[in-house]
């Protein structure tokens, strides 16, 4: 199943995803995606609705150099246990949304990554049982301004502006993500392109690590890490991640005015 956010001519609303190209149809479901879902009974073409972010998360939390060539990039070690990092979720925006360039920041990049979504409220969960409490995976790009994080020596600025937790287009329940294939562009160009069976921790280990710390609500978010060839991003540039079997997620690039 293929579950989003959409804003209809209605309201905003959790729908069930359908169908294929133009014949795409977004059925709504009652209150919440979480458990089995139900349905109102109304739909849409999903056309004639704007895709939001697909949740809310309470919290997102990110996974630092998780895949080896990105660490040897950023000039360190691959490290031994998962790093994590907390993005507000006033950070996330939807597909088509502005990523908005700060300021005070010249140094902007891309990194595009593989969400995991939360399903139920968990902690210390085994990595053997991880995968139970997973609803399922989207795309994110972990917007990062590198000046902010050398200069302050820890991430929260640096990762934590509005706009900087891009997520979509949908979150897709079925999907074995161990292997699939990552890919981020930018104006058409690739600068990423890796696959998710190069992560040095897989999801379920990341899922036990981060659950041992803190416990874990229904829609939170876990950023699995970026591959090697992050890079900058400019005002009127488009950035576009593509995650095997789920799709693409696009924003554009805008200076704050």
């Amino acid at each position: 199943m293929r579950l989003g956010r959409i804003a209809s001519p209605d309201g905003v609303a959790f729908v069930s995803i359908e169908g294929k190209g133009d014949a795409q149809t977004a059925k709504e479901i009652a209150e919440h995606p979480f458990g089995t879902p139900t349905f109102t009974g109304r739909s849409w073409p999903l056309a004639d609705v704007r895709l939001l972010a697909p949740i809310l998360a309470s919290k997102v939390i990110a996974i630092g150099k998780n895949y080896a060539a990105h660490a040897a990039e950023m000039g360190g070690e691959a490290p031994e246990s998962p790093v994590i990092f907390i993005k507000p979720n006033t950070s996330i925006v939807g597909p088509g949304a502005p990523i908005v360039l700060p300021p005070t920041s010249n140094e902007v990049h891309y990194e595009g990554e593989l969400a995991v979504v939360i399903g139920r409220p968990c902690k210390d969960v085994p990595a053997s049982k991880a995968l139970d409490v997973v609803l399922g995976y989207t795309v994110a790009n972990d917007v990062s301004a590198r000046d902010h994080q050398r200069a302050d020596g820890q991430w929260t600025r640096a990762k934590g502006h509005d706009t900087f937790c891009p997520l979509g287009p949908w979150i897709e329940t079925s999907l074995d993500a161990s292997d699939v294939e990552i890919k981020t562009e930018v104006d058409g160009q690739v600068k990423q392109h890796s696959r998710t069976s190069l992560l040095l921790h897989d999801i379920p280990k990341i899922i036990e690590w981060v659950s041992a710390v803190m416990t874990l609500l229904p829609g939170d978010v876990i950023l699995t890490g970026t591959p090697e060839g992050v890079g900058p991003i400019a005002d009127g540039q488009s950035v576009s991640i593509t995650v095997e079997g789920i799709g693409t997620l696009t924003n554009p690039v805008v200076a704050k005015n």
